[in-house]
């Protein structure tokens, strides 16, 4: 049986100022430029395009808020992004170590009873106590993550002994606990930012923030902390090696 051409179709103008944005995002966040971007005539050299796809491309990652863009000034990077992994399972201070100090406004911290959903992934009875903890973490100066973490009673109570102005929660556990952690789920979606939360982050209404839930248990697969943290989407990029499985 013959095998059906394909009929090659060229881009259309938008579709090609979308992909050269893509790529200079990409460039950008992986530090290729430094802080200024070279000028439009370069830039149409490097990508192959006309200086029209550039400037709609670099107008459209000035609108992001990714660039400044100026007549004096030239093209120069706003903000950089902040890579976190997911390949391991690390706490905030552990995963931007090196970056700036990890420093957390604790907002609330309490026993409450656990929402039905959270009793069922913490493996507790419906109603029972858990320690919830609500914290503003900040990188440097930059309020990154707002932070909700129920911890089953146990090793909770024992946590709100610690101050946790400084620390992650994870190695408190392990020493609590006498276990290493062992694994987590997690699943991450893209949320628009409530007014509570865009105002705590200082962001604009409705902006773009990446929500990872996740659950995380001992090395004997006891659950004992749940979280759902707010990430400003405008300053972390998820990053991860996957490994292809059989079917």
């Amino acid at each position: 049986m013959a095998q059906a051409r394909v009929s090659p179709q060229p881009l259309r103008r938008a579709d090609r100022s979308r992909q050269v944005a893509d790529l200079l995002r990409h460039q950008i966040h992986a530090g290729a430029y430094g802080d200024e971007l070279p000028g439009e005539a370069e830039l149409a050299t490097e990508f192959v395009v006309s200086r029209n796809i550039v400037r709609e491309a670099l107008a459209g990652l000035k609108a992001e808020g990714l660039i400044h863009r100026g007549p004096r000034t030239g093209t120069r990077v706003a903000q950089h992004k902040y890579d976190h992994g997911l390949d391991a399972l690390r706490g905030l201070q552990e995963t931007f170590d090196g970056y700036a100090e990890i420093r957390n406004e604790v907002r609330a911290a309490a026993t409450v009873a656990a929402p039905p959903s959270v009793a069922r992934r913490l493996g507790l009875a419906a109603g029972a106590d858990v320690v919830f903890i609500e914290r503003l973490r900040y990188l440097g100066d930059l309020p990154l993550s707002l932070d909700q973490t129920y911890l089953v009673p146990d090793i909770g109570m024992a946590v709100l002994a610690h101050p946790l102005e400084f620390r992650d929660v994870f190695p408190l556990i392990e020493q609590i606990s006498g276990q290493r952690l062992g694994d987590a789920t997690l699943a991450l979606e893209a949320i628009p930012a409530d007014p509570h939360a865009a105002a705590l982050l200082q962001l604009p209404g409705g902006a773009a923030l990446l929500m990872l839930e996740r659950l995380t248990g001992l090395e004997d697969g006891r659950p004992v902390d749940l979280e759902y943290i707010r990430l400003r989407g405008d300053r972390v990029t998820m990053r991860g090696t996957l490994t292809r499985s059989d079917p």
